[in-house]
């Protein structure tokens, strides 16, 4: 990997988990999503514009954009939107360090199984073990023996692996628009966010009263992943497009080291030297599942 590539996923990788503790902050806040995606709307439109402008001063727009990549936007806007809500949802019922490694480590794992189910690929030692340290991470994360008791609450961890069935398909879908269809990655992350802001607006608008409570209480953390948010995933994207997703991918998971210790040190959650090493496990599973892909 490119050293350019590689510094721009390591600080995706802070900028990303730094965010998502701010999320888990507001997990409390209904319209959180709403008011992140309003933000970055109003505060990334500049930058949108000027990469628009310069694409009409290399050429005629409809030479390089069609129905295929109107159909990439419309695709990663949805994708982005049910990951989003569904993340804060998992936010309210589990801890940062429990919920944040198990999203980001569940795409590689579902990527692996499908490849094997679907494609018939044949998976080296390597990958084998890196899905079994993942699926290890995941079991640790959520409690180890305990999640298998009647009546655990489980409820963080199933939210949490349906936010990372829709991080696998992101991942996967915006790789494909910037390497191949060349789409700008600030486009990419500003269509996710207008998509958000436009979906959910109805219902921010039915409940203004509690909204203005709301942005009262929580527009600093807002605020903070309106900056953070769309800045790690450009700067991701950007990454794409000097080296492989496949490389890429792996390595920004380094974020549930980072997610793992924030939860423990900033929020105070219980047991975090488990989990963070259970994180560890998980990073260690995605790195071997890489290199045996």
């Amino acid at each position: 990997m490119p050293l350019a590539a590689l510094a721009m996923v390591l600080v995706a990788a802070c900028t990303h988990a730094c965010w998502n503790l701010l999320a888990k902050r507001a997990a409390v806040c209904e319209r959180f999503v709403w008011l992140y995606s309003f933000m970055a709307v109003v505060l990334w439109a500049p930058a949108v514009a000027g990469v628009l402008v310069a694409l009409a001063h290399e050429g005629p727009l409809e030479g390089s954009f069609g129905p295929v990549e109107g159909g990439a936007l419309v695709g990663t806007a949805v994708l982005h939107a049910a990951y989003s809500i569904g993340l804060q949802r998992a936010y309210r019922v589990g801890d940062l360090s429990l919920v944040y490694p198990i999203v980001r480590g569940v795409g590689p794992l579902l990527s692996f199984f499908g490849a094997v189910a679907l494609l018939g690929e044949k998976p080296s030692i390597y990958a084998a073990m890196g899905a079994f340290a993942v699926v290890a991470g995941v079991f640790l994360l959520a409690g180890g023996p305990r999640v298998l008791r009647a009546g655990a609450d489980r409820r963080g961890v199933s939210e949490a692996l349906v936010a990372g069935v829709f991080v696998a398909a992101y991942t996967l879908w915006d790789g494909w628009a910037v390497k191949v269809l060349a789409l700008s990655p600030i486009v990419i992350d500003y269509t996710g966010n207008a998509f958000r802001f436009a979906l959910l607006t109805p219902d921010a608008w039915r409940e203004r009263a509690s909204l203005r409570a709301e942005l009262s209480r929580w527009w600093r953390e807002a605020l903070g992943v309106a900056v953070l948010g769309p800045l790690g995933y450009i700067l991701i994207l950007s990454a794409m497009r000097l080296a492989p997703v496949s490389h890429v991918a792996p390595a920004r998971e380094v974020s549930m080291l980072v997610g793992a210790w924030l939860g423990a040190r900033m929020l105070k959650e219980g047991e975090g030297p488990r989990r963070i090493a259970a994180s560890a496990l998980l990073v260690a599973g995605v790195f071997a599942l890489a290199l045996g892909g």
